[in-house]
């Protein structure tokens, strides 16, 4: 029989804490376009997005995002402290962000905090802090901080216009209720691929944890209690919902209409469902904030808030490099605690 230790016990439940945080913190993502085009009161946002949260769980059974995260750092440097301090960072940026009602990423702080652990533990041990980390697999999530929020603007143009098309010559009270009914479709739609996408991040975590610890030979061995208690624990999150975010992405970066609420979603949902067949973990944020932008262009360029635009720019720079600091200091502190 295989001994749990107490450690192991510890990071899965701060792993699972995590995910929470995640849904939460995220919530804005699914909810934001649909709460300020009144198509949904609030509480009823985030009880649709938890839904289709968890729902994804029954659709999403390969768990490419997944096994990526796992292989973040080089097995050789990935001990349950270096995962601990990982998660200590993770949560700790997720929650400041929260607090400033900055919608920055919960992927990208995840794969920094474990990163920037990794990377000490290299170092304490007399390895360099370089190879300690899957190069590839960074440069590919790093490139996404650009690409996704591209992807999903470029995404959201072609929709808003083919949408604007089809529906020129609908009289606007009858196109008005169409768009409302459309949004509920789409709003589902991108809590969906938010809930496969953002689950398996902390799923990643977990199995690389119980794999640390022999208590799973490999990831295919993952049990089924880790992402039943992953979608869980994010369609939970998005239940508490993250005010504070939604103000930023509904209202702060350009007025959303219910057409546009569908073009913004639909592009999210589409975008995400894109990474995550390639098994890229994009943000959420950065994809639904691009997707954002892109229906704000359409309108006119000044019709978004430029200016806040830069300032989420700035976190979403941040955020991984933060994190990375966050791990290796936590981990140093362990080890001298220790």
């Amino acid at each position: 029989m295989i001994e749990i230790s107490t450690l192991l016990i510890v990071v899965v439940i701060l792993a699972i804490a995590f995910d929470y945080i995640n849904g939460f913190h995220d919530a804005a993502n699914s909810i934001a376009t649909v709460v300020s085009t009144k198509v949904l009161t609030p509480f009823m946002a985030v009880l649709w997005a938890a839904i289709f949260n968890f729902a994804a769980y029954f659709y999403f059974t390969d768990h490419k995002v997944a096994n990526t995260i796992a292989k973040t750092v080089i097995e050789e440097y990935i001990t349950l402290e270096v995962i601990f301090a990982g998660l200590v960072a993770a949560i700790s940026w997720n929650l400041f962000t929260w607090y400033y009602g900055i919608p920055s990423s919960s992927s990208h702080t995840l794969i920094g905090g474990f990163a920037g652990s990794g990377m000490a533990y290299a170092l304490m041990t007399g390895g360099n802090p370089l190879t300690a980390v899957n190069q590839s697999a960074i440069l590919k999530t790093v490139s996404f901080i650009v690409l996704a929020p591209i992807l999903g603007m470029i995404i959201a143009v072609i929709i808003t216009l083919i949408i604007m098309n089809i529906a020129k010559k609908s009289r606007p009270a009858v196109a008005e209720k169409w768009f409302k009914i459309c949004q509920l479709i789409s709003s589902a739609a991108l809590s969906f691929a938010h809930g496969g996408n953002d689950a398996q991040k902390v799923m990643g975590i977990i199995a690389t944890a119980l794999i640390a610890e022999q208590v799973i030979p490999n990831f295919e061995a993952m049990p089924a209690w880790v992402p039943l208690s992953c979608y869980a624990a994010i369609a939970a999150g998005t239940m508490s919902g993250g005010w504070k975010i939604v103000k930023t992405m509904g209202t702060k970066i350009t007025k959303v209409t219910p057409l546009e609420g569908v073009a913004a979603e639909a592009a999210g949902a589409v975008t995400l469902g894109i990474t995550e067949h390639f098994g890229i973990p994009a943000s959420t944020t950065h994809t639904i904030t691009g997707s954002i932008i892109g229906v704000g262009v359409v309108k006119r360029i000044s019709a978004v808030r430029w200016g806040v635009t830069i300032s989420l720019l700035w976190a979403w720079i941040l955020t991984i490099p933060v994190s990375a600091v966050l791990g290796g200091l936590t981990l140093a502190i362990i080890h001298y605690i220790m």
